[in-house]
């Protein structure tokens, strides 16, 4: 009884997670501005460098159309493919009736868990982008012109933060976990019994 209530507790966490899981590629994961302000003998002039949200799926497609063929590939493989395929092999090892089947996918989930912590790994490397949050540049230049010297100061501001797709997306994450290993340990638990008795 208790496998059969991790296997349904572990189904519904998988949904749930799923359904995180479409707006965390689609939804902004992070943004990016940076601004730059330039003062000459008093007077500013300020002006918009960057502004930039970006989502996994439109990160992909911005990769792909600026010929970055290769890393487009990888993200798309690693934070979409893989968490698909993962959760469809999962989601046929609840409808299983056959527990030799069922073993087979939870092994087969098992061997591919290395590569899908790799959307776990994106995640890391867009909180690694934030790095760059609130990081101000300034730096004051001497222009000789026409005999005369004018001082001036330009200075940058870049500003970074996480959009709600990073939110989405985490949480995508950890539940995926949590549901594969509760599914994978009621198909353990089966076949547990199933010995024991035999023996």
């Amino acid at each position: 009884m208790r496998a059969n209530l991790q296997k349904h507790v572990g189904f519904a966490i998988l949904l749930i997670a799923f359904a995180l899981f479409i707006p965390g590629i689609y939804l902004t994961m992070f943004a990016l501005n940076m601004d730059m302000n330039i003062g000459v003998s008093g007077t500013n002039i300020n002006a918009q460098m960057l502004n930039k949200e970006l989502s996994i799926v439109n990160t992909v497609k911005e990769l792909w159309n600026e010929d970055r063929v290769l890393v487009a590939v990888l993200i798309f493989v690693f934070s979409v493919v893989i968490p698909i395929l993962k959760t469809m092999i999962v989601c046929f090892v609840y409808f299983a009736k056959d527990l030799k089947k069922q073993l087979k996918l939870i092994n087969f989930v098992g061997a591919i868990g290395k590569w899908s912590m790799a959307d776990v790994f994106v995640v890391a490397v867009f909180l690694a982008v934030m790095s760059t949050n609130h990081a101000n540049n300034s730096q004051q230049e001497n222009v000789a012109f026409f005999g005369m010297r004018i001082g001036v100061q330009i200075s940058t501001e870049t500003i970074s933060y996480v959009g709600q797709g990073f939110y989405y997306f985490l949480s995508y994450c950890l539940l995926s976990i949590v549901a594969t290993q509760l599914i994978s340990r009621s198909v353990c638990q089966k076949e547990l019994n199933i010995t024991s008795h035999k023996n």
